[in-house]
Order: C-alpha cells, then sequence, then structure tokens
C-alpha cells in the first residue's frame, strides 16, 4: 500500500493509507483514492437564487440547493460548521446519485441547481456529474465557492456552470492562512478563470470586525477587480454575525458597509450591495446612469422588477446579467 497526492486543490494532500485528505472527503483506500460524499447530500432545500447570493441571474426563480460534509478550508467564521467541518459518517444524509438530483429538480420545475452551503469544489467530482448531468436536461447550474481549486480540475468543471458566487474572503495573504487555512492567489486565479470563460460572476466579500474592515485593502481590492475582471461584476458586501470561533467579534456595523460600497462605487464597480441587514436600500438594484430603481428588494423578496429586454426601463442602459426576457 502506498501514499497518494489529491491533484484537486492548492493544498496538495498527500494521504496516508487509511487516512483522508485535509477537506475530510478523500479517503486512501489501500493506495487508491476515493471520495466519501460521492452522491451523498447532507443538506438539500428550495431557495431563492438571491440566497446565494445570486442578483443579476434570473431574479425570482428558485434553485435546489445541495451540499455535502467536507470543506477543503477552515474558516474560523464558518456559518455551517456543523457539517463542513464534520466527517461524512457523522452526518445524516441522503442517497441521490447526480440522475436522481436532477429528476428530483424536474419533478419541482425548477431550472437550476446550486452547489453550495459548504465547497462544491471539494465534493468536486459529485458537483461535475451532476452538472454535466444537469446540462443534457437543460437545466443550469450555479456554482456558490470559495473558489479554491487546482487550475485544470477547475477548468473541466466551468464548462458546465452558468453561474458563480466567488467568495472573496480576504485581500491578504497572510488574514488567508490565518483565517482559512487557505492562499489568495488561487482564489484570484478562480475569479480570473471564471471571467475568462464567461461564467456569469458575482463575487462576495464578508466585511469582519477588526479583520478585513480596513478602507485602504478595501480599495485595493476593488481597484484589482475593476482593473481585472471589470467594471460590471456584482460586488456583495455581507454583514458579518459572531459565528464558530469567531464569537468574540461584534456584528459588522451598518456604517462600515456602507463605507465599503460608497469606496467601491468611487473604484467604478456599478452594482454595488450590502447583505445580510433586512430592509436596507443597498439590497435594490439601480441603474448606473440614470439612477433609478431597476429591482427592488427586501430580503429575498423582490418588490419592483424595471429590466425589459436586458435594459434599464427608464433609460434603456444595458444591464449586465442573465435575465429572464
Amino acid at each position: 500500500m502506498k501514499s497518494v497526492q489529491c491533484q484537486l486543490c492548492p493544498k496538495k494532500c498527500i494521504i496516508n493509507p487509511g487516512e483522508r485528505g485535509d477537506c475530510k472527503i478523500r479517503f486512501n483506500l489501500n493506495g487508491k483514492l476515493i471520495t466519501l460524499t460521492y452522491g451523498h447530500p447532507c443538506a438539500i432545500h428550495i431557495d431563492p437564487i438571491e440566497k446565494k447570493p445570486l442578483f443579476h441571474f434570473y431574479p425570482g426563480e428558485k434553485i435546489l440547493s445541495i451540499a455535502t460534509a467536507g470543506c477543503n478550508l477552515h474558516c474560523k467564521n464558518c456559518q455551517n460548521w456543523q457539517i463542513s467541518q464534520a466527517n461524512p459518517e457523522d452526518i445524516p444524509s441522503y442517497r441521490l446519485p447526480p440522475q436522481d438530483l436532477v429528476n428530483l429538480a424536474l419533478k419541482y420545475n425548477l431550472s437550476m441547481l446550486a452547489y453550495t452551503y459548504t465547497e462544491p469544489l471539494a465534493y468536486y467530482e459529485y458537483t461535475l456529474d451532476t452538472s454535466i448531468m444537469a446540462k443534457a436536461y437543460g437545466l443550469r447550474n450555479v456554482l456558490v465557492t470559495a473558489g479554491y481549486l487546482n487550475r485544470e480540475p477547475l477548468r473541466k468543471l466551468y464548462r458546465y456552470v452558468d453561474a458563480a458566487n466567488i467568495d472573496l474572503k480576504f485581500f491578504d495573504d497572510q488574514m488567508y492562512r490565518k483565517i482559512t487555512t487557505a492562499r489568495l492567489k488561487p482564489v484570484l486565479d478562480s475569479l480570473l478563470l471564471a471571467k475568462g470563460m464567461d461564467v456569469w460572476l458575482e463575487i462576495t466579500h464578508l466585511l469582519i470586525p477588526t479583520l478585513n474592515d480596513d478602507f485602504k485593502k478595501i480599495e485595493e481590492m476593488c481597484k484589482w477587480i475593476v482593473k481585472n475582471l471589470g467594471d460590471d461584476v456584482p460586488l456583495h458586501f455581507s454583514r458579518f454575525y459572531p459565528h464558530y470561533l469567531l464569537t468574540n467579534l461584534p456584528p459588522t456595523p451598518y456604517s462600515t458597509l456602507k463605507k465599503a460600497r460608497q469606496i467601491a462605487l468611487n473604484c467604478g464597480i456599478k452594482f454595488v450591495y450590502i447583505g445580510n441587514i433586512l430592509g436596507a436600500e443597498e439590497e435594490s438594484t439601480f441603474c448606473p446612469n440614470c439612477k433609478n430603481i431597476l429591482i427592488k428588494r427586501v430580503g429575498y423578496q423582490i418588490l419592483e422588477y424595471n429590466i425589459l429586454m436586458g435594459k434599464c426601463k427608464f433609460c434603456g442602459e444595458k444591464i449586465p446579467g442573465r435575465w429572464k426576457d
């Protein structure tokens, strides 16, 4: 029996016989690398697409969302740590191979599947095979991910992905290592690859007090986004609430989120949102030209919709995204 090296994510774990990788999903069985969660999601829900969050991708649609146990990151603020940091055998799960999962979406008249909650790139084979199957049935695939994967497997997956919300957790490699056990550059590479392969891309940046709420660093990140991804990639600044191993920190002040949003707008990003604050006007979409409300949101509900044929109903400005009409 021999050790094997996983080639999936940048950690490239060397796994001895009878042991598992850092993600808890990959296991060395007699010198062969196997996955422990394939076809066994531990979470299955029907969500609004806005929950991902995706605000420019078929607003108002419902999406079948799944996750398995395990994750290749270990974020100290994880909201889903009970399943992301668990061994798969310790978490109740369903038996749903790709065909059954697609059938479930069709049964409920859903046109989209989301791979989310934990890390869909960690349960990669299940995500990939289901995505291929879903496309064969005309369904759309959505990734909600930390974007921590090696280039070639990610390129292979992106061919079948319609949209992704990538969580850019820090714009600082040291903080990435300290809080998540990951690194910054592979995440930036994932963003660039998604944009280059025409995956509809939105970015989430959770603002955590004292850890990544430095306004100069936020400005640096926003300038990088504009320069490398363009000014039309929606950016979601999300409010932090105490979770998991960071219960010692307070929730993000609304004033910090508004300041960050203004910095992003000043840098040229056209669509900047504030999340996790119910009723904030900054969760609505505004036309970058005439400033009228295009999509009025309260939480996950849409109260007003003023986009026609992908354009502002008031001034005709083209609005980037994927729209119903």
